[in-house]
């Protein structure tokens, strides 16, 4: 199974998949970043297909039609988002039906959204923690795969909050993977 990871930033989650078991066939980010430097260090092909717009004229079916084009032209099978900052839209969903996974810092539905850490703070939730879904047209709303969840402390802040659930996020994303492709 030819398994694309799709990133935005530093390439932790990158990382951690590249460091498993799991192979990966490409690498494509929306900007230039550190996770292409880490694909690069493992020898996994990379793409950027680089945003023109991060603003209202920002044409997203166009590039999602671009980018559902490269993902096909390499065979991709799955597709793994890790931290990708650009939200697609349907052309890829029917394209990849079923076969792009996200990862998402919180016990979804609660606290869908770019905030997910900071808003669970806000509510005073004494429990978040993770969750991998498959991706759909509506952000943080596909089918739950897999969730843990990580206590949250009275001194927590977002950032430590976070790092805590990143810990767990990792290990829950590679398992799920690996089972689905073992089911494949």
């Amino acid at each position: 199974m030819r398994l694309a990871v799709l990133v935005s930033g530093t390439g932790s989650t990158l990382e951690a998949i590249a460091n498993s078991e799991l192979s990966v066939a490409l690498v494509l980010a929306d900007r230039q970043c550190s996770a292409l430097e880490k694909a690069q260090n493992k020898n996994i092909p990379t793409i950027v297909l680089e945003r023109e717009s991060f603003g209202k004229d920002f044409d997203r079916i166009a590039y999602t039609e671009q980018l559902t084009q490269l993902l096909e032209e390499e065979n991709i099978d799955l597709i793994a988002m890790a931290g990708f900052g650009t939200i697609l839209e349907q052309p890829i969903y029917e394209s990849f039906n079923q076969r792009i996974l996200n990862t998402h810092p919180s016990l979804l539905p609660a606290f869908p959204g770019w905030n997910a850490v900071q808003d669970a703070l806000n509510q005073g939730v004494k429990v978040s923690g993770c969750t991998i879904h498959i991706a759909t047209r509506e952000v943080d709303s596909g089918p739950i795969l897999a969730q843990e969840a990580v206590p949250v402390f009275e001194d927590d802040d977002a950032a430590t909050l976070h790092e805590r659930i990143k810990k767990i996020e990792k290990s829950l994303y590679i398992e799920t993977i690996k089972e689905i492709v073992k089911q494949k």
